[in-house]
């Protein structure tokens, strides 16, 4: 069996298909802004759901789940 990681891809799909990765990421970082300013767990946009993790100042889109999957807090050791 050969196993494929998420990294290998990505780096698939940006080297051989000229995917633009940054573009893709400053989209998601826009698309989640607002949230992430108010605190949200979550944004649901483009039928889909941004899992948001607050450490200090900043947040991170840490995944990307069905529109209708649950989202619950999660504890960040610092």
């Amino acid at each position: 069996m050969v196993f494929v990681t998420d990294h290998a891809i990505l780096r698939y799909l940006e080297r051989a298909h000229g995917l633009d990765i940054e573009a893709v990421r400053n989209h998601i970082a826009s698309l989640c802004a607002t949230g992430a300013e108010l605190g949200a767990l979550a944004v649901k946009v483009e039928s889909v759901k941004f899992v948001l993790v607050a450490v200090g100042p900043d947040t991170t889109v840490t995944t990307v789940v069905k529109r209708h999957w649950p989202v619950t807090p999660r504890s960040v050791q610092k």
